[in-house]
C-alpha cells in the first residue's frame, strides 16, 4: 500500500531524514518512533507532500507519488493528521468536516454521522468554531477531518501530544476502531506503550537515521532501547 525507499529530507546543510525505508501493507499499521528531533515529523510531512524530498521514492497504492503536491496526494487517499492540527479557527466543526470531505474526490466520503459516532463530543459542538474547542476536541476534529475523506492510509503525527492520560486512552480506543475498519496507519509517537497498542511493528529514528526496526512488543520490552532513545 505504501512503500518508502531511501527517503532523504534536508534543510540547507542540515539533514533531517537520511535513508528512511519502510513498507506499510494494506490495512496494516506501523509506528515511527524516536526522541524529539529524530526526523519523525519531517518523514511524514515529506511522504504526504508538505515538504520537499531531497532524495528517495514514495509509492502509494501502486503509483509513484514522490513528486506530487500535497493536495493531489490526499485526494488519492493518503491523509495526514498533523501534530499541530492546523485547523481553520473560524470554521465550525461541521464546516471543517465538509472541507475535509472534498478530499474524497472519486471516493465516497465517510458520512458525518460516522465521525460523530466516533467522537460524540464533536456532535455536541458541531456548530462551535474550531478555534474555541479544547485541545482534545481539536485533536478529535483533526482526526475526523482526515477520516471523512475516506482515506486508505492515515499518517498520524503524535496524536497523543499534550493530552491528559484519560483522553489519550479514549483516543487509542477510537484509533483502534479506525484501524480495524481497514484504514492503514503510520503512527508517529514518542510513547512506546501507545505505539504498541496501535501497531505491531515499528521503526526507531535517531538524528534522522533508522537505528532499530522490529516488533513494537520487542521495543517496549527492551530496556536498552528505552534508555537510548526514550529516557
Amino acid at each position: 500500500m505504501l512503500e518508502v525507499s531511501g527517503l532523504r529530507v534536508a534543510s540547507g546543510s542540515m539533514i533531517r531524514v537520511d535513508g528512511l525505508d519502510l513498507s506499510l501493507p494494506e490495512s496494516g499499521s506501523i509506528a515511527l518512533l524516536g526522541p524529539n528531533g529524530a526526523g519523525k515529523t519531517a518523514s511524514v510531512e515529506a511522504i504526504s507532500g508538505l515538504i520537499r524530498k531531497t532524495a528517495g521514492r514514495v509509492i502509494f497504492d501502486g503509483a509513484d507519488i514522490t513528486q506530487l503536491e500535497a493536495s493531489k496526494i490526499v485526494r488519492r487517499g493518503l491523509a495526514l493528521v498533523p501534530q499541530l492540527r492546523e485547523l481553520f479557527p473560524n470554521f465550525s466543526v461541521h464546516e471543517t468536516l465538509v472541507a475535509g470531505s472534498h478530499a474524497a474526490c472519486h471516493r465516497a466520503a465517510i458520512p458525518f454521522d460516522t465521525i460523530y459516532d466516533l467522537f460524540p463530543r464533536l456532535a455536541e459542538r458541531r456548530d462551535q468554531l474550531a478555534g474555541s474547542l479544547s485541545g482534545g476536541e481539536q485533536q478529535m476534529l483533526a482526526i475526523g477531518r482526515a477520516l471523512v475523506s475516506n482515506p486508505k492510509v492515515m499518517l498520524l503525527d503524535e496524536p497523543s501530544a499534550g493530552l491528559a492520560a484519560g483522553i489519550v486512552r479514549a483516543f487509542v480506543n477510537v484509533l483502534r476502531r479506525i484501524r480495524d475498519s481497514g484504514v492503514a496507519m503510520l503512527l508517529v509517537e514518542q510513547n512506546l506503550e501507545i505505539a504498541a497498542a496501535l501497531a505491531d511493528t515499528c521503526v526507531v529514528l535517531a538524528a534522522g537515521r533508522v537505528v532499530w526496526r522490529g516488533s513494537t512488543r520487542d521495543a517496549t520490552s527492551s530496556e536498552e532501547i528505552r534508555q537510548a532513545y526514550f529516557a
